[in-house]
């Protein structure tokens, strides 16, 4: 199953050891510096998502009191209902 696609992912610990090899020749005594870098790159990247999120809730937990309060609707048919042709039971029955 593994063979099927021609380019993936390397599977064994020899590969990954082959590609460690040629990185560190590639990046010597900067490989510590790149790997910080690239922490930092992903943790702005996140706080950057986060900020995007809060500002999406904070704007639809505004929105969502006026939508309620507009229309309400038959939870069983889907249709609007008015306020005036809503019955309420008898105090008394069940």
């Amino acid at each position: 199953m593994s063979n099927v696609l021609a380019i993936g992912l390397p599977g064994g610990p020899g590969e990954w050891i082959l590609i460690a090899g040629i990185a560190l020749l590639l990046f010597g005594k900067r490989l510590p510096e790149v790997g910080r870098s690239l922490g930092k790159g992903i943790v702005e990247f996140k706080k950057g998502l986060k900020g995007i999120e809060e500002d999406i809730d904070t704007e639809t937990s505004k929105s969502r009191p006026q939508i309620a309060q507009q229309a309400q609707f038959d939870p069983y048919t889907g249709k609007p209902v008015k306020p005036e042709n809503v019955s309420n039971p008898p105090a008394g029955s069940v």
